[in-house]
C-alpha cells in the first residue's frame, strides 16, 4: 500500500525562536532532560532559565526542546518551561521513543540524541548540554551503550558538552566515537573532560581547538565535504567548580555498587547514579552540574555566532 506523501514534522516554534529564524539570528538548541530528570525542582527551573540567559548573553537565541501535546517544541515560552519543570513522569526521549511520544500526545523531555534530531529538523546546527551519554561500565556483558553516540555519528549538529558523564567507561566511549567517525574536540586543553572533573589522568582527547571560530570553521568544512554526523566539543568545567577525579572516583564506584544491588537497569541507571552522587557529595555535584552547563551554553552561543558569520 502506498503510504502517500510525507507530512512535515510537527514542529512548534516559540515566538522567540521563530523571530530569530526570520531575522537570520543564530540559535542554540537546549535539551530538556536536565529539567525533568537531571535535578530537582526548583533548581531545575532556575537552571533552565539561567542556561537560556547564558545563550542570550553570548549573542545567540536559546531553543529549549521538548515534546508536548503531539508537537515537538523548538523553544519554550516561560509558562511552558515552568510547566515542564513541574511535570512528574515526563518521558525521557531518545531516537527510539520520540515518535511514539508525539503520536500519543504525551509530555517528553529530550535527551542528547532526541535534541539533535529536533535541532536538525529545525535547522539549528549548535546544541549545548551537560554531558553526553556513552558506553556504560560493564557494557561488554550488558551491551548498555547510549544512543547519543550513534546520533553523533549520523546527525550534523555540533554538540557542546563537558565531555561524557563521569559515571561511564570513558576510554570505551572514546573508542566508539572514533570508530563511528565522530570528531571529539577538547576545547582549550589536551585532556578529555570528565563532566564534573576537568580530566582523568592519562585520558587525552583526540583533537584540540582553542577558539569558537575554529570550531565553527570545522563544522562548516564538514558540511562542505558532505560528511555525515556532528562534532562533539568537550568543554572542561570551570576550574573553580571542579570536583577532582581522585575524590569522585570512589563515590562513583559506591553508587554503581548500590545500583547493581538494587537491580537498577536501562534508562533508570543514570538518574539513580546522579541522585546518589548528589547525596554523597553533599550537593556539590549539583552545583558543579549547573556551573558546567552554563559554561557550555556560553561556548555554544559563541560558536553559533561564529557559524552564522561564516554562513552569511
Amino acid at each position: 500500500m502506498n503510504a502517500g506523501p510525507a507530512r512535515a514534522a510537527p514542529l512548534a516554534f516559540s515566538a522567540e525562536a521563530a523571530a530569530a529564524r526570520a531575522a537570520g539570528r543564530p540559535l542554540v538548541a537546549l535539551e530538556s532532560t536536565i529539567i525533568t530528570h537531571g535535578m530537582p525542582y526548583p533548581q531545575n527551573l532556575e537552571t533552565a532559565r539561567a542556561v537560556e540567559a547564558a545563550v542570550r548573553a553570548a549573542g545567540a537565541v536559546p531553543a529549549t526542546i521538548a515534546a508536548m501535546q503531539g508537537r515537538l517544541h523548538i523553544g519554550l515560552a516561560p509558562g511552558q518551561l515552568e510547566a515542564l519543570a513541574r511535570t512528574p513522569g515526563a518521558m525521557k526521549l531518545s531516537r527510539a521513543d520520540l515518535a511514539l511520544c508525539l503520536a500519543t500526545g504525551r509530555t517528553g523531555a529530550t535527551t542528547v540524541a532526541a535534541t539533535m534530531i529536533a535541532a536538525h529538523l529545525a535547522g539549528i546546527e549548535v546544541f549545548a548540554t551537560g554531558g553526553i551519554g556513552g558506553v556504560h561500565r560493564g557494557a561488554e556483558t550488558s551491551f548498555d551503550i547510549s544512543a547519543d553516540l550513534e546520533e553523533l555519528a549520523r546527525t550534523p549538529v555540533t554538540v557542546v558538552a563537558a565531555g561524557a558523564k563521569a559515571i561511564l567507561d570513558l576510554p570505551k566511549t572514546l573508542e566508539v566515537l572514533e570508530t563511528r567517525g565522530v570528531p571529539v574536540i577538547s576545547f582549550g586543553q589536551d585532556g578529555f573532560p570528565a563532566f564534573w572533573s576537568r580530566g582523568v589522568p592519562g585520558l587525552a582527547a583526540p583533537l584540540r581547538l582553542d577558539s569558537a571560530r575554529e570550531i565553527a570553521e570545522s563544522h562548516a568544512m564538514r558540511r562542505r565535504l558532505g560528511l555525515a554526523g556532528g562534532q562533539l566539543v568537550a568543554n572542561p568545567i570551570p576550574a573553580e567548580a571542579e570536583i577532582p577525579h581522585a575524590r569522585l572516583a570512589p563515590l562513583i564506584a559506591r553508587a554503581e555498587a548500590e545500583a547493581r544491588a538494587a537491580g537498577v537497569s536501562g534508562k533508570a541507571v543514570t538518574p539513580f547514579l546522579l541522585g546518589r552522587l548528589l547525596e554523597l557529595t553533599g550537593g556539590e555535584s549539583l552545583a558543579a552540574n549547573i556551573a558546567l552547563v552554563l559554561n557550555n551554553a556560553r561556548l555554544a552561543g559563541e560558536i553559533a555566532q561564529e557559524l552564522s558569520a561564516i554562513s552569511t
